[in-house]
């Protein structure tokens, strides 16, 4: 474990030793073969067997080593994430690093009120544009659940809010198959019809196993789905260690890793070559409060843990940042969101969501996306390392300047400073000029730049007749569900 050079000048943090990760293999891997994986899903099952899997009792499946070894052939290395104009946005490999919002937050931190509070439409649509705008948030999730719409079809309603507020990449939730369908739907009207969002994927689905060690039929449906119509796909349990599995580090990884190798399975052999980003989570059981937490050292090592095995595999990563347990966007929200935004890029984690969580994932702070799109350009510029070439050296400037001088006029300074990393949130001023300023804290400077971001930006939205194609999804599917505009 520690720091080695990246494939720039800049660091990255490794967890695990080649050994361990083997080790890790190995073991989930035994999992797979003597203890197996319960998987509700007859088709699923059904691929299994054909491809060599032992079956008991209808849905127990024991997967042996060769499809493990199979599937992790035929899953690319590398998987592309395209902007809504077509424009590759997210190259998904190596230790190249991404930053997105959670989704589905019960709650929204209001700030202009303060109060705390269920998601409307409005409220989405707004923290869309928000993320539209800052530079260091790469994609958006859909934040919230809403609360002003029909429960079953919150998800759609959620996508064609994203979908037409943000040219950004996303990744999805949906609750079911259909849903999933719809959102496919929907993204093909956006980008030009079905084949060219297979050619150019606009959005990754995220789906989960049920920890421990079963496959619900929802998420197999969704995995499947993804995978014969291109969508990149993530098969993450969202394990809580101690409760869903084991409580040591190198226990949950052994466990999550069979249940991300089983899913992936499943998905190659539905489509050989599909698009799959390996990767999934580990809040661990707080045994005083009883709750899963975000953020804590052992949560960032298994985040680590799961990068290396990525890297091992030679496949596409997953995994958190900006993230916190914290109930307001106070202190311990920077330390927690900081420090998994910072390690997370370290280890070279090539997508991650969960920027804005707050208070476990169940509340959403958009101070705390303002301030975390800061902490991810800082974080940028640390994995940009030092250049040490003839120019950056400054050989001739020192020389010029000499004993005793001064580079503020000197003509390497005028042409390299800007090149140094400028906060536009954080405060240098010295405490008379910022009493002067209003003596304002970064959390009221954050809402400051969250009001003028709504009263400034208007995303690009799509063509009106695009509009009238994602209404026309949505009429449908309330139709089909029986379900009032």
């Amino acid at each position: 474990m520690g720091l080695g050079s990246s494939h720039g000048n800049g660091l990255f943090f490794r967890t695990l030793s080649e050994k361990q990760a083997e080790e890790i293999h190995l073991a989930s891997c035994q999992i797979l073969e003597d203890t197996g994986m319960v998987i509700h899903h007859e088709e699923a099952v059904e691929l299994l067997r054909q491809a060599g899997a032992q079956v008991e009792n209808g849905n127990r499946v024991y997967f042996p080593s060769f499809l493990v070894k199979q599937a992790l052939q035929s899953a690319p290395s590398r998987v592309t994430l395209y902007d809504r104009n077509g424009e590759a946005a997210l190259h998904l490999e190596g230790t190249n690093v991404y930053f997105g919002t959670g989704s589905d937050t019960l709650n929204y931190l209001d700030p202009f009120t303060l109060e705390r509070r269920s998601w409307r439409q409005e409220d989405v649509a707004n923290a869309i544009r928000i993320c539209d705008k800052l530079p260091n948030i790469d994609f958006v999730m859909s934040m919230g659940l809403l609360s002003d719409v029909d429960p079953l079809m919150i998800n759609r309603e959620q996508y064609a809010i994203m979908v037409q507020n943000t040219e950004k990449p996303q990744v999805v939730i949906a609750e079911d198959g259909d849903t999933l369908r719809d959102i496919i739907e929907m993204a093909a009207c956006a980008v030009g019809g079905k084949e060219r969002l297979r050619q150019k994927p606009l959005f990754m689905i995220y789906t989960e196993p049920t920890s421990p060690l079963q496959h619900p039929k929802e998420s197999v449906d969704k995995l499947l789905i993804a995978a014969e119509n291109g969508v990149p796909a993530n098969f993450a349990c969202g394990g809580v260690a101690g409760a869903s599995v084991p409580t040591t580090v190198a226990g949950a990884l052994v466990q999550a890793n069979a249940e991300a190798l089983s899913g992936l399975i499943i998905h190659q052999l539905k489509a050989p070559g599909a698009p799959f980003i390996y990767g999934y989570g580990n809040s661990p059981l707080d045994m005083r409060s009883m709750q899963a937490v975000y953020g804590t050292p052992e949560a960032v090592l298994f985040q680590g843990g799961a990068v290396d095995l990525a890297h091992y595999y030679q496949l596409p990563s997953w995994g958190y940042a900006g993230c916190s347990n914290s109930k307001v966007c106070d202190e311990q929200a920077i330390v927690e969101s900081t420090m998994f935004t910072l390690m997370g890029a370290l280890q070279g984690c090539n997508i991650m969501h969960d920027v804005f969580y707050m208070e476990f994932g169940i509340t959403g702070s958009l101070e705390l996306l303002v301030i975390s799109n800061e902490v991810i350009g800082r974080t940028r510029r640390l994995l940009k390392g030092i250049d040490t070439d003839k120019e950056s050296l400054g050989v001739e400037a020192i020389k010029r300047v000499g004993p005793g001088g001064n580079f503020l006029g000197d003509e390497h300074t005028v042409k390299h400073f800007r090149g140094n990393w400028m906060s536009d949130l954080s405060d240098f001023n010295n405490y008379e000029n910022w009493t002067v300023n209003g003596s304002k804290t970064m959390v009221e400077r954050a809402r400051d730049r969250i009001k003028l971001i709504l009263d400034t930006h208007q995303p690009k939205s799509v063509s009106e007749d695009v509009k009238e194609q994602i209404a026309e999804v949505l009429r449908k599917a309330r139709e089909k569900l029986g379900v009032k505009a």
